[in-house]
Order: structure tokens, then C-alpha cells, then sequence
């Protein structure tokens, strides 16, 4: 029934039995099953538990307005009855005084949750059907548009233009996600919900298989039909590309920095980064916490100091010195994100197996409706599983030797040191080969920490 309907059973209720409405909350576009992810709900249960005492009854069409599980149901009516002598009453649902009244409205909201799993089990398994078969589930993501009635998503030419500036930033002029993010905004462009970019927006547009065709939806993903202008070998190319570029926790793009060594530089004391800083006759690098306070003793040193212990390091490596380096295995976070969801979807399956036997065992479902729920599960069970194996078997790259290591090496030693190469070249490609160089100060050394992967 339409909000509209239930408002008018609601307002005839209301003038039948000399109740006073004060406001009517409506839900709209909101199907969340918790209450603290329904508004209007949050608003309602705040005007009940006013101090000056509005509301002596609160009216719902049906028990199952009220609240979209049993749990809440019951917390939420306690604390209303008890504490604030609120009534919750059902126009539609008419309860007899005494136990057996709430008994049954009990039944009433056990039922109405009972329908509510079934109904989106078989929403979700729709889903899932449409998607194997190339369906498109989702919104459209930046560069589409849909034109309805099941059709493929089509191109959608002027904001497609933006996609593909993020594309080149990227794939050939090797620009940040943070760079890319800063010069779109700067563009006054917006992302497809209208919002401004930052890093882990540009990030998603660079990952997202859709642009070269692959349709993904909740762990299901087959070749789409729709248009795409991005190739799956230039796709792959910066996927491995993207990979193959670790980065330290918690250290900023290089865009974000004002020197090509910031980000890199630590504190032998407390591990912080360095600052740089050029407003002094001597620029050069000093220990963020320090100049909070928040330790004792500088761990100043000059730009110039800092730059040729890092050409002589290099030049001593590349004279014959013994080096040791670590190898990062490349860090996809697409699969982390999706054996997350494959597992939390797994999980999940233990409730809805005792659910469904709850329902045969109290005479709701009939034993052949039960084996059929029960058969289902197991196929989604065994679904989950199988997708889990399937992404936790991807296969990791080859440790490379140390001739690969020296061969970049020497490559970032000749990028750094030309001239007329700028800031953020020389800081992505010093990312590319250290994940870190600490400072000490006590013994005036530069301590290097090389990785490769």
C-alpha cells in the first residue's frame, strides 16, 4: 500500500477514536532493516521521549512500519511503554487485552520479519540470475548513463571526458590519484553524485573493470554489452602498474609534498616524517613531532647534506657495494574488498539456515518448502566457497633477483639527477625503490631501506 493510503487509514483511525495527529513520519526511498539507518524513525522515537510528554500513542498502519525486525521491535516499544507511557498501536492489526494480545503481536512481527528475509532471498537471487546472464545491477558509474528497460548502460559523451583525462593523468603521464583529484576540481568538474574528487575516487575509476566491459555485482561478473573505449591490455597494464607500486601506511602522494625526498625522510627517534621547510638561509628537513614538541632534540638536516648522501649512496651501490633489499608482494585492494564481502556473505548464511528451520518447525513452511530453502542455501553456500578459493588462488609474482633491483636502481639514479626533470617524477620513482629513509642524527648517517615488487 502507497504512503499516501496509509496516511489517509491513518488520519480516519485517528478522527474515529479522537486522537490529535502531530506529524506523520514517512520513510520514503528508505528500506534499511536497522532503525538507526531510518531517520524519520530516529525522529519519531525523539519526539515520543520529549520531557514535556507530546505523544500518548504512536499509530502504524502495520506492526511492521514500526520496526523491520523483531529485536528492535520489542526494545524500542519497552522503552517507550516503561519509560515514557507511549503506546504503539496497529490501525490494520487490532489486538485483544491481556497475554494472548501479545502473543499474538508477537506472531504478527515474527511473521512480518519471516517475510521480509524470504523477500529479499528472493530479491537477491534475481539479482544474482540477471547478473550471470550480463545484467546490469548498479547505477551507472562516471561516463554512462541508463536509458531504462533493461538496456545496456550508454556513454554519456561530456562526462566521459572526464574519465578520460583521469585515464592519461595516469596511465601516461604518471600522474597521483591526489594530483589527478586536485587538477579535476581545480577543472570544476564533479564526480557522478555531484561531489568533489579526492584520491579514493580517482582510485575507483582506475580500477573499475566496467570501462574495458566487465560487468561485476556482488562477487559475479560476466562481459557486459554496453560501449567501452578502454582497452583489457591497457586495463591490465596499469592494474600491474598500480600493483607494483607499494606504499609505506601512512605516507602521502607525492603531489601532496613540497620535495621530491618529503614522505621519505623518518626520525630516528620517533619515526615521523620530516618536514621540509625552505624560509631559512639553510632549507632543508626537520622532524615533524619535534616541531610539535612533542620530543626533545632537533633532527635537523640540510637539503643539500640530505641530497648528496643519497647520490653517494646510490653511487656506491652502483660502484660494486653489497645491498640488501625487501620484497613487497603487490597489494590489490579490489580482492581484499571482495573476499570481505564474500565472507560476510558467508557468515551470514549460518542465520538464515537456522531461520528457515524455525519456519518448518513452527508449521509456516511445509517440509517440501523447507528442503527447497534448505537446497538453495547449500548452493549459495557452496558458491561463496568456491569464489572465496578462486580469489584467495590468484597467483603472486615472481621474487625478482638482484640484477632486476640494481637495473632500477641505476634508472632512478639517472632520473634524479637530470636537471630538468621535475619534483613529482623524482619523487615517484624514489617511492618505487625506497620505503623509507630514516635520519640519525647521533652517528650523521642516512639509513636506506630498499624494497621492490
Amino acid at each position: 500500500m502507497s504512503p499516501d493510503s496509509q496516511a489517509k487509514l491513518l488520519r480516519e483511525y485517528a478522527k474515529k477514536n479522537d486522537i490529535i495527529l502531530l506529524d506523520i513520519f514517512y520513510e520514503l526511498g528508505v528500506s534499511g532493516r536497522k532503525a538507526d539507518k531510518r531517520p524519520e524513525f530516529q525522529r519519531m522515537i525523539g519526539l515520543a521521549k520529549s520531557a514535556d510528554h507530546p505523544v500518548d500513542v504512536i499509530l502504524v498502519w502495520k506492526f511492521s512500519r514500526f520496526a523491520r525486525n523483531q529485536e528492535e521491535s520489542i526494545v524500542y516499544k519497552s522503552l517507550l511503554k516503561k519509560q515514557h507511557n507511549v503506546d504503539v498501536v496497529s490501525v490494520s492489526e487490532p489486538l485483544i487485552e491481556g497475554p494472548f494480545g501479545s502473543l499474538i503481536e508477537r506472531i504478527i512481527e515474527w511473521m512480518d520479519e519471516y517475510y521480509s528475509i524470504r523477500l529479499s532471498d528472493e530479491v537477491l537471487r534475481g539479482m544474482k540470475e540477471k547478473a550471470l546472464r550480463g545484467g546490469y545491477q548498479a547505477a551507472p558509474c562516471l561516463g554512462y548513463k541508463a536509458v531504462g528497460n533493461g538496456e545496456p548502460f550508454i556513454i554519456n559523451e561530456e562526462s566521459f571526458k572526464i574519465v578520460d583525462y583521469i585515464f592519461r593523468q595516469f596511465d601516461a603521464h604518471d600522474q597521483d590519484y591526489t594530483a589527478i583529484a586536485r587538477s579535476l576540481n581545480e577543472m570544476g568538474y564533479k564526480t557522478q553524485r555531484g561531489n568533489l574528487f579526492e584520491a579514493r575516487s580517482v582510485e575507483r575509476i582506475l580500477k573499475n573493470p566496467f570501462y574495458y566491459g566487465l560487468v561485476v555485482w556482488n562477487g559475479h561478473a560476466a562481459m557486459g554489452t554496453h560501449e567501452v573505449r578502454l582497452t583489457k591490455e591497457r586495463f591490465d597494464a596499469r592494474i600491474e602498474k598500480i600493483q607494483c607500486r607499494y606504499r609505506s601506511t601512512g605516507r602521502r602522494n607525492i603531489s601532496s609534498c613540497r620535495h621530491w625526498l618529503s614522505g621519505l625522510l623518518k626520525c630516528s627517534i620517533c619515526g615521523a616524517s620530516l618536514s621540509y621547510g625552505s624560509n631559512t638561509h639553510s632549507p632543508g628537513f626537520q622532524c615533524y613531532r619535534y616541531m610539535k614538541g612533542k620530543h626533545t632534540g632537533s633532527h635537523f638536516i640540510s637539503e643539500k647534506k640530505a641530497i648528496t648522501a643519497v647520490y653517494k649512496y646510490f653511487e656506491m651501490i652502483l660502484g660494486g657495494a653489497d645491498f640488501e633489499f625487501k620484497y613487497r608482494t603487490p597489494e590489490d585492494d579490489t580482492i581484499n574488498e571482495k573476499l570481505t564481502v564474500l565472507q560476510q556473505e558467508l557468515d551470514k548464511m549460518a542465520s538464515r539456515e537456522s531461520r528457515i528451520r524455525l519456519a518448518y518447525e513452527n508449521g509456516i513452511d511445509t517440509l517440501e518448502e523447507y528442503k527447497e530453502s534448505r537446497e538453495r542455501l547449500k548452493m549459495a553456500r557452496e558458491d561463496l566457497q568456491k569464489q572465496i578459493q578462486e580469489v584467495e588462488s590468484v597467483p603472486q609474482g615472481k621474487i625478482p633477483q638482484k640484477e632486476d633491483v640494481l637495473a632500477q636502481i641505476r634508472t632512478v639514479y639517472d632520473i634524479i639527477r637530470n636537471p630538468d626533470v621535475d619534483y613529482n617524477t623524482k619523487g615517484t620513482v624514489m617511492r618505487s625503490l625506497f620505503e623509507d629513509i630514516v635520519y640519525d642524527k647521533k652517528n650523521g648517517e642516512l639509513i636506506f631501506h630498499l624494497y621492490i615488487s
